[in-house]
């Protein structure tokens, strides 16, 4: 355990990841030029993204319990697969149809390759370490969003379409046969724990059941709800358009995208050793960058014409601090399901933010629009924006007050059981306030 060569599998599995974000990102650098080349609509280009979130979605609890059926690395291996087979169908799409069908390769793909990757951390990893190595697992991931916005993005301006997508698909050859060769299941086995052991189908059905049921899972939901689904709009679809509608070049959006990649850099580790330290208050820290999104995106929206830049270097900050936010909602799960279940817990909880997601994406799609026609001004003018974008509120607000009724729940079971009350967090800060004043 925590040998050089968990080391080295897990860097090949962040590899793997890595990989993934670059196909699924890449239609976010790209959306300008899929509206061009298959000539549609706002509303149907938004179907092209949706659809792609939508399968992730769907499939992250098949996933989850196939995990705890066979192991991550079977699943990382498939992924890798998928992902090379749908970006090839993309490349070469000369309609919309093949390359809709191409992005439900790509999300397929892309369902099984976080998840799995989660899932080896515990295998090979143990100790205060964990919810590091689970940090930066998520962080260095990311990284595959600044491939697609520069070299993929320089790629597909200077060769074109077929190109940039084919070369992607290549890259994802390399990770899969990579993965193939150094990826193993870790010496800790994928099923222990007190839940009855998966050895058929159907056993591992009733495992996932007990883990849906747990409190904890719904607030690692709930947790990855709120604070990812904002950033992965913004990342996979609607960020680079608003930026152009906004006035700013291909490569200075590019730049933006990265912001939020280098921010989740410093963001991640700060995280990770706060949710060490005080694991009682981790869904204080995901408020906090609930509360902290929020107050950026009204002062973006209200802002009289065109927002000013450091403003929106503000709000990309924000959603790179949102990023590393959302792996607390893996932290509640490993932390509130024994490891025999992590895998279907882990499926669960990412769900959270890609259901979001899909459903702020078209919905945006759709008001964008509707504004277009009404306003008489281009699809991505900033004003259609202004309107489309306020959608957010009602998602992440539904989300925000069911992560409360998931944490009373989780804070009941986790006196009930062990013991522990936990009482609202200012309670707690003037406990200490006068506990430093008396002595």
């Amino acid at each position: 355990m925590n040998s050089r060569r968990a080391f080295l599998v897990w860097g090949i599995a962040v590899l793997a990841y890595v990989l993934a974000v670059v196909q699924r990102s890449s239609l976010g650098v790209s959306g300008v030029d899929a509206q061009d080349r298959f000539a549609v609509s706002a509303a149907v280009l938004s179907t092209l993204a949706v659809v792609q979130i939508a399968v992730y979605a769907g499939l992250q609890i098949p996933v989850g319990v196939a995990l705890d059926r066979v192991g991550p690395r079977k699943l990382v291996l498939l992924g890798a697969a998928l992902l090379v087979v749908g970006q090839a169908v993309v490349a070469f799409s000369p309609t919309i149809g093949p390359a809709i069908a191409g992005r439900v390769l790509v999300g397929a793909g892309d369902a099984m390759t976080f998840i799995s990757v989660i899932r080896l951390v515990p295998m090979w990893f143990s100790g205060r370490i964990l919810p590091q190595i689970s940090q930066w697992t998520g962080n260095l991931g990311q990284i595959g969003q600044i491939l697609s916005a520069f070299p993929f993005a320089v790629l597909l301006h200077a060769a074109g379409w077929t190109p940039a997508f084919g070369v992607a698909a290549a890259v994802s050859a390399v990770g899969l046969v990579l993965a193939f060769v150094f990826v193993r299941n870790g010496p800790v086995v994928v099923r222990t724990g007190t839940i009855p052991l998966p050895h058929s189908w159907g056993a591992a059905f009733r495992t996932f059941g007990h883990a849906l049921r747990r409190p904890g899972t719904q607030l690692g939901f709930w947790s990855h709800y709120v604070t990812q689904s904002s950033g992965t709009v913004f990342s996979l679809l609607w960020g680079v358009p608003m930026l152009r509608g906004l006035g700013y070049s291909p490569a200075e959006a590019a730049g933006f995208l990265t912001i939020i990649v280098a921010v989740g850099f410093v963001a991640g580790p700060v995280l990770g050793l706060l949710c060490a330290r005080f694991p009682m208050r981790r869904s204080n820290l995901v408020l906090g960058v609930v509360v902290l999104l929020a107050v950026v995106w009204t002062a973006i929206l209200l802002w009289p014409g065109h927002p000013p830049t450091w403003l929106l270097v503000l709000l990309v900050v924000a959603m790179g601090i949102g990023g590393p936010g959302s792996l607390i909602g893996f932290d509640f799960a490993r932390t509130f399901n024994p490891v025999g279940s992590l895998g279907s817990a882990n499926g669960v909880v990412n769900v959270g933010g890609f259901l979001a997601a899909f459903v702020m994406m078209y919905l945006i799609g759709l008001l964008l629009d509707v504004m277009s026609r009404v306003t008489g001004e281009t699809v991505f003018a900033w004003d259609n924006f202004r309107v489309a974008l306020t959608v957010q509120y009602l998602v992440v607000g539904f989300g925000v007050a069911m992560l409360l009724h998931a944490r009373r729940r989780t804070r009941r079971v986790l006196h009930a059981e062990e013991g522990i009350r936990v009482g609202p967090l200012w309670v707690a800060l003037v406990a200490r306030l006068r506990k430093r004043h008396v002595q």
